[in-house]
């Protein structure tokens, strides 16, 4: 995988913003596949309203965010109502997520599955006045800290490029998700998948995981039987094979 973006993708280009969605863009369509099923993707033209680019074999569609830097804890995502609109609509696409650094070298890729995006995610920002629109905006950020380490799917980390196959493998392990239709089902389903992952640990108990009920309160006033819940979640995740049962209370994530 060739690391560099490309600085004469951009020529006759004078705006900054400009520049780098063309040389991170031509990027992403030389250099990155279908994390589903491994083809190559290609660029939408420039009037595709709701993505970057598509997978021809797939019919899936992608959308690319770059940050020049290491891309940390949260990205800017636009306009939180407009961002809140795409996530929980039918057209939503899968979302790319690019950091380079100032050499221009690319330092980390990873694809988030379109069905890790649910509102809890968006951190909505401080209403700011646009004076030469003279209106008020308010700007949004994803939080990456909401979403599962299983939902970010790394091509390139630290500038190390990962294997492809278990990009893929990575990729179907968590698929199930795509079968969830309610945005709040899912949320409870990834919230979970949280925990566990805070836990550190391959093999857990069912009592470790009572130990986030006050946090999953606090997620969800509404629900009263948070331990029925998370029991449910774990079922589900089981079912799914994410999770092994190895006895009772007891459980195992599945590499």
């Amino acid at each position: 995988m060739e690391l560099f973006l490309k600085k004469e993708l951009a020529l006759g280009y004078s705006n900054k913003s400009q520049i780098a969605r063309k040389i991170t863009e031509g990027w992403v369509a030389s250099e990155i596949y279908c994390p589903i099923c491994g083809k190559s993707i290609n660029a939408h033209k420039n009037n595709k309203p709701v993505a970057d680019f598509y997978c021809g074999k797939c019919s899936q569609d992608f959308e690319l965010k770059s940050k020049k830097g290491k891309i940390g804890k949260k990205i800017l995502a636009g306009a939180y109502s407009k961002i809140i609109e795409r996530i929980t609509s039918k057209q939503k696409p899968h979302f790319f997520f690019m950091g380079y650094l100032d050499s221009l070298s690319v330092n980390d890729f990873f694809v988030v599955p379109k069905y890790f995006f649910v509102p809890e995610i968006i951190e909505k920002r401080k209403e700011a006045y646009i004076k030469k629109d003279k209106r008020y905006w308010t700007g949004s950020n994803i939080l990456f800290s909401k979403i599962p380490q299983s939902g970010q799917i790394f091509y390139l980390q630290n500038g190390k490029e990962i294997p492809k196959n278990e990009v893929l493998e990575k990729w179907q392990k968590t698929a199930f998700l795509g079968e969830v239709k309610k945005v709040e089902s899912r949320g409870w389903i990834l919230d979970i998948m949280n925990c566990i992952e805070d836990l550190g640990k391959k093999e857990f108990s069912l009592l470790e995981l009572y130990k986030y009920e006050k946090n999953l309160m606090i997620i969800h006033p509404e629900n009263k039987h948070i331990k029925d819940k998370i029991r449910q979640q774990l079922q589900f995740l089981r079912d799914r094979g994410y999770l092994k049962f190895v006895s009772p209370g007891n459980y195992e994530v599945i590499n």
